[in-house]
């Protein structure tokens, strides 16, 4: 069982900053998959920004060059910087990791933007 540990949510105002941390507790080198999603009240879970095979990254049009996934391998943790935040990106934001073929996802994050 792997767990994963969201934090670094809060309340800002438009066009301000967050970074939100996942922290896992295996290795990441082991994962196959691991990045952000979000949900909003009323809309389906949608992905933010991801590693894809290794180190390869996937960004939502939405977010791109505003947010930045990162990761640390010697913390097992994975990063969302985000910057210029504007009020939709206001949703639970939450980490997956994929270890050998099987999903986990932590407990979310709220993120609120403020107009």
């Amino acid at each position: 069982q792997v767990q994963l540990v969201e934090s670094g949510g809060g309340l800002v105002q438009a066009g301000g900053s967050l970074r939100l941390s996942c922290a896992a507790s295996a290795t990441i080198f082991s994962v196959s998959a691991m990045g952000w999603y979000r949900q909003a009240p009323g809309k389906q879970r949608e992905l933010v920004a991801a590693f894809t095979s290794g180190y390869i990254t996937n960004y939502a049009d939405s977010v791109k060059g505003r947010f930045t996934i990162s990761r640390d391998n010697t913390k097992n943790t994975v990063y969302l910087q985000m910057n210029s935040l504007n009020p939709e990106d206001t949703a639970v934001y939450y980490c997956k990791a994929r270890y050998y073929g099987y999903d986990y996802w932590g407990q979310g994050t709220q993120v609120t933007v403020s107009s």
